[in-house]
């Protein structure tokens, strides 16, 4: 790849910004003339809708901003990224932050697109996860593998996150991010996420469509593709500037979060329903990009929840802490509610609901 010196961010092809960098390879960033006029602030807390030039930190995105930084593969993703480009001969640490968002282009997380656009994607269908996990499981068991794999995981990714090996999807006219087992998962990890994804929509926690595909792959349907286009996301990772790889942030981060770009008891009302319920089937694994905000109707909403599982977290202890601590007892829970100005009464009465509805659940099988 040749280094590219700008990259030009685009939202349904209306010029957004412009990204450089600067001599100490740091993201600087200007918002076009024209979005300034009839745009919105893409990241409200980190680049504010004004003009001038906006420098990111060097940490924790290794110089970029945090709205860009989702976009970008990590994890699984990332692994198949630097597999296909070792294919292609190019060295994955000579790519800039510009080449690498270059290699986004138009398949990234929610709706902002970056040009030159040098990705690949698929528009096929695709009807074989049965292949594709087996493809999933060779590429972690070598190295060296080179396979055809490779390809077809890259030109499906869409820049994925995440440990788990996952593609992106079509089938039956929507837009799906399939899962297959990672090593360490057990082979029955699809119909667990499926069973989880079942149990959060019963205790009132939003999720997306959920199915499982071929009875055995956990599948859901992606919430920034929607039949009338993208939809603009950020973590809250990306917002406020938290390192996800580590223990960052508190609940009561991501409820002031909510308050400051919503304006709304609900939204706050749903991150609260989110954190019991990660709280109840010890979800440890809750860190701070696994929370995000969504741009709709020229307004923020909370995010539908995603990546439901019990997870031991680091060393046991949640990822997230709750009211400062990392083994909260209810009423910290509680706690949380009332600084972000929820009323305890209602908040524990949600808590018993869902804790029986669990409970109930559990004793049914």
């Amino acid at each position: 790849m040749n280094s590219i010196k700008q990259i030009e961010v685009v939202y349904y092809d209306k010029p957004v910004g412009r990204i450089a960098l600067t001599k100490d390879s740091l993201c600087a960033f200007e918002y076009s003339a024209e979005w300034l006029k009839c745009g919105f602030s893409i990241s409200p807390f980190e680049l504010p809708l004004r003009s001038g030039v906006f420098i990111a930190k060097s940490r924790p995105f290794e110089g970029g901003f945090g709205v860009f930084d989702d976009c970008l593969p990590d994890g699984w993703g990332l692994l198949v990224l630097n597999r296909y480009l070792q294919q292609h001969n190019i060295n994955l640490q000579s790519l800039s932050l510009l080449d690498r968002l270059a290699l986004v282009g138009s398949t990234g997380r929610g709706a902002m697109e970056f040009r030159p656009d040098r990705s690949v994607v698929s528009e096929q269908e695709c009807s074989d996860f049965e292949k594709l996990a087996l493809e999933a499981e060779r590429i972690f068991d070598s190295e060296d593998y080179t396979g055809k794999g490779i390809d077809e995981f890259q030109n499906r990714g869409g820049s994925p996150g995440g440990a788990r090996p996952k593609i992106s999807a079509r089938y039956d006219g929507k837009e799906w991010l399939v899962k297959f087992r990672a090593k360490m998962d057990s082979r029955r990890i699809g119909e667990e996420e499926y069973h989880y994804s079942l149990l959060a929509k019963k205790c009132g926690v939003e999720m997306p469509q959920t199915r499982l595909f071929e009875n055995k792959y956990f599948g859901v349907e992606r919430f920034d593709r929607t039949p009338g286009g993208k939809l603009h996301v950020v973590s809250v990772a990306g917002l406020i500037g938290a390192d996800y790889r580590l223990p960052s942030i508190d609940y009561l981060h991501i409820f002031r979060v909510c308050a400051a770009l919503t304006h709304n008891v609900a939204q706050l009302w749903r991150v609260y329903r989110l954190m019991v319920f990660n709280y109840l089937i010890g979800n440890k694994d809750d860190h701070a990009k696994n929370f995000a905000f969504i741009y709709r109707d020229g307004e923020w909403h909370f995010a539908p929840a995603f990546d439901l599982l019990p997870s031991d977290g680091i060393n046991g202890f949640r990822t997230t802490s709750i009211n400062d601590s990392i083994d909260p007892e209810p009423e910290d829970l509680f706690a949380v509610a009332v600084k972000s100005g929820l009323n305890k009464k209602e908040a524990a009465a949600i808590f018993e609901e869902m804790e029986k509805k669990l409970s109930d659940t559990i004793s049914e099988k």
